[in-house]
Order: C-alpha cells, then sequence, then structure tokens
C-alpha cells in the first residue's frame, strides 16, 4: 500500500460569471485519488474535518477507493483555495489556511512506525511548509527514513505567496531531501527556489543530498529524470487541448508512482545508488506525462483512469 501524507483541501473554482464551484483538491489528496483511480491500493493520512467540506471530501475518497484507515478527524475547519485561471488554464490559487485542519498535526496522530503493509509513502506541498504541522511530519518522515522499510516520495510544489521567504523555502525544501527517496519537482518550483539557475545544475546538487531519483515536470516540453547514479533520461509532452492545468503535477506524481509500484521497483530506489533500465525509465516518466496531459483537457483536478493509459507501455 503507498499512503500519501498531507492536505485534504476545497478548490473554489471560478467561471466568467463570477460562480464559484467547490471541487476536492490539496496536491497530495489529489494523488491519493490519482492511486487509487490506476489501481493502487492507497490510503490517505489527512486530517479531515467533521464540518460539510470535510463530509465531501470523505465521500469523494470513498468514491474513488482510497482508504482513510490513517486519517484524523479533526474539530478545525476545511481549508479553502480559490482558483483562479490565466488565458492559457495555468491556475493560481488563494488560499484560506489559518487555524485550518491541515495545519495542526501532533506527533501521536502519526503512525510510528508504518504499519508494514505501507510499502511507500509520499508527501509535500504546503503539509511540509506550514507550521506548526511541517515539522512535526519531517521528523516522523525522518525517523522512517532511517527505518529503511518505506521508499518516501516527496513534491515541494512550493507556493511563494504563502512562502514568500525564498531562502527560507530553499532551505527547508533542501533539508526534506535527505528523507526522500523519490523527489518530483517542477520547473516553476525550482524557478522560484533557485532563480537563474538551469534545472539541471539544482537536480546535481540535490542528488548529493540523498534523494536516488529526481524528477522534474517542464510543462509543455515534457520532463526529465537523473539520479546520483541514474544516467539522464528526457521525454516529451503529449499535444493537448488544455482546458486548465489544475492537478496535471499531482496526476504526473500519481502516475509515477504507480508505474514504480507495479514493475515493483519502489523498494529499489531504497537500494544504494540504484538505476533503472533507461528503457523502463523512458516508459515510466511518458505515461506520467500523458496521465498529466489528460487531466489538462478537463475541468479542475480529474486524473485518469487505468483504462485511459493502457495504451501506454511501460
Amino acid at each position: 500500500m503507498i499512503t500519501v501524507i498531507g492536505e485534504a483541501l476545497i478548490d473554489l473554482a471560478g467561471d466568467d460569471q463570477g460562480v464559484f464551484r467547490a471541487r476536492p483538491g490539496g496536491a497530495p489528496f489529489n494523488v491519493a485519488i490519482g492511486l487509487a483511480r490506476l489501481g493502487v491500493p492507497t490510503a490517505l493520512l489527512a486530517r479531515l474535518s467533521q464540518d460539510s467540506f470535510g463530509a465531501q471530501l470523505r465521500a469523494h475518497l470513498a468514491d474513488n477507493g482510497v482508504s482513510t484507515r490513517y486519517a484524523v478527524t479533526a474539530s478545525e475547519p476545511t481549508t479553502l483555495a480559490f482558483v483562479f485561471l490565466d488565458p492559457h488554464g495555468s491556475p493560481r490559487f488563494e488560499f484560506y489556511c489559518n487555524g485550518t485542519a491541515d495545519w495542526q498535526w501532533t506527533a501521536q496522530e502519526l503512525p510510528d512506525p508504518f504499519p508494514a503493509e505501507v510499502t511507500a509513502v509520499h508527501t509535500g506541498s504546503l503539509a511540509l511548509a506550514l507550521e506548526p504541522g511541517a515539522s512535526v511530519l519531517e521528523k516522523r518522515l525522518a525517523r522512517e527514513h532511517d527505518r529503511g522499510t518505506v521508499t518516501i516520495s516527496l513534491d515541494p510544489n512550493v507556493r511563494p505567496h504563502l512562502q514568500p521567504d525564498r531562502d527560507a523555502a530553499r532551505d527547508r525544501v533542501e533539508a526534506q531531501l535527505g528523507a526522500a527517496h523519490l523527489v518530483k519537482v517542477s520547473a516553476d518550483d525550482l524557478g522560484y527556489l533557485y532563480p537563474g539557475t538551469a534545472p539541471a545544475d539544482v537536480v546535481r546538487r540535490w542528488c548529493e543530498r540523498g534523494p536516488a531519483l529526481v524528477v522534474v515536470t517542464l510543462g509543455a516540453d515534457g520532463a526529465f529524470a537523473a539520479g546520483p547514479a541514474q544516467p539522464r533520461v528526457d521525454v516529451t509532452a503529449p499535444v493537448v487541448s488544455v482546458v486548465d492545468a489544475v492537478g496535471a503535477g499531482d496526476a504526473f506524481s500519481a502516475a509515477l508512482l504507480a508505474g514504480l509500484h507495479d514493475l515493483d521497483l519502489l523498494a529499489a530506489l531504497r537500494q544504494p545508488r540504484p538505476t533503472l533500465p533507461e528503457g523502463t525509465l523512458r516508459g515510466l516518466l511518458t505515461r506520467a506525462g500523458t496521465a498529466a496531459a489528460l487531466t489538462c483537457t478537463r475541468p479542475g483536478a480529474d486524473p485518469p483512469r487505468a483504462d485511459e493509459l493502457a495504451d501506454v507501455i511501460l
């Protein structure tokens, strides 16, 4: 089972008439949905509010087969994110998150250690950026990494307006790399954290801090991956008509993790200086890119199901 840790919130997406529709969202939440739709046994470890939006989140998880066995029932309200799209479908988020459920983690709410059924953990985004919960999660991940029995996947998914101190955000992400075996990051994230530095140069630096594989998504230009012992592999992105890009990166993460799970390669990333065959890694990235592209063709975070990716060979 892959367990996803992090926020579960409501995206409020507006239309041209100023009407906002409430949709389940949050990067970790979206990854959990994407994994389950691809047939991977998945649990979400989130703090789910008892309010009406929390009920909506729980219902969406149940409808998609995501387990909530590790979820925490929280008294705080659900986090809200207003979504505004530019003319190209790229989203801008405005978060209402003060005192909300997602960031109030305590050590007692986290399994320690994770049960044997958990073979991998994926996390990142605001859950690892906003206090008081971020420090709690960081310490838990570091202990799990030291145990060496769970593969840890990280997507920083930086939100500049909630992390306006660029140096502090960069330092925090770099510290978290030491607990990660797999990192997926967007070129936009790297552009904010390391202005003027080529993504490939950042990847080389990050690989010195612990991850076995770092994957960089480049939007319409595709993606590439490299590691301390892994030669770089580049793939192009499918050309699609974009409705909006909400959840595209999360769909990429879900499909990448699902592919590694299906090929029984998650544990391999915990080995010293692992390498994947070039063709295998190329297939994984191509399939993940296809999942992201399909998500861009429909509104909101709506990752594809397994039958939609059936023609993409791993």
